[in-house]
């Protein structure tokens, strides 16, 4: 192979040496990982969670375990002024920003919950569908026109949207069945995760359009089940339904998150990652 067709340095264009990265719902179940990813490719991570004292607890242990920087910040997605917020204090912290990882969402545990009627779509909570939407869709929208209009300014930038394999398929119901309950009163994952999910799709692409020239790119990542000690009935079940056999662990996200927000990823805009184990092949 010719010095001119090596493959010396291609690593390199997964770092994120230097580079600022806000995630939000960054100190739940995944967002932590991604977090973690960030920092071990020499990133900076911004921890941003509504639960402030978590948030700066797992940057702290974040700049231990790595011996780089991170930050731990409370932040409402719901809320404009907490947003720009965030965002000041970031550029007063780091002088700038470089990813968002719009990550923070609603997700209630439906295996396992002892009131399971009101997950269904006639006994839905109107007050739950405005909750989730809000946080899960116009949070992302409320991040992304802060932040990456931020990002346009300087003209560089990543957005990665965490979306689900949910939002490329309709979530199978007889998943969360229950022995000896009737039809109507069987649980079911809420309409509001399919809707956000979905919606954060669309909104990759609308965003991915409207920055392409100013040097943003947007995509989207989305993962399928990850095991959190669900009940092993409602686990055996899912497997059934993935090639690979199994649910995901929850550190096997990490490397197709680094692969978004880096340079590996630079001529990929307004697309949908779908890591899920083969679930939507089937």
């Amino acid at each position: 192979m010719s010095a001119s067709n090596s493959v010396v340095g291609v690593d390199s264009r997964f770092s994120l040496h230097g580079r600022v990265a806000i995630v939000t719902g960054g100190a739940g179940l995944l967002g932590v990982r991604h977090c973690q990813a960030i920092a071990s490719a020499g990133g900076i991570p911004v921890v941003a969670d509504l639960r402030g004292d978590i948030a700066q607890a797992a940057a702290s242990r974040i700049a231990t375990a790595t011996g780089g920087e991170a930050l731990g910040l409370e932040c409402d997605v719901t809320s404009p002024s907490s947003v720009e917020w965030m965002l000041a204090a970031v550029l007063e912290r780091f002088g700038r920003v470089d990813v968002l990882v719009n990550n923070a969402a609603n997700n209630p545990k439906v295996e396992g919950a002892s009131d399971r009627q009101w997950s269904r779509l006639e006994h839905l909570p109107l007050e739950v569908w405005h909750a989730d939407i809000a946080v899960g869709l116009t949070g992302a929208f409320l991040c992304s026109r802060t932040i990456g209009d931020e990002m346009a300014r300087r003209g560089a930038g990543v957005i990665v949207n965490i979306a689900s394999d949910l939002a490329v398929i309709a979530p199978d119901q007889r998943l969360y069945e229950k022995p000896g309950l009737d039809p109507r009163s069987q649980p079911v994952k809420p309409v509001t995760y399919s809707v956000v999910k979905t919606g954060l799709i669309g909104l990759t692409r609308y965003l991915a359009t409207y920055w392409a020239d100013a040097g943003v790119r947007v995509n989207a990542l989305s993962p399928g089940g990850v095991y959190d000690g669900q009940p092993d009935d409602f686990v055996a079940r899912l497997a059934t339904r993935i090639p690979l056999g199994r649910m995901a662990e929850v550190n096997e996200y990490q490397g197709a998150l680094l692969f978004l927000c880096s340079d590996a990823s630079s001529y990929m805009t307004g697309q949908n990652l779908i890591v899920d184990g083969g679930r939507t092949c089937w």
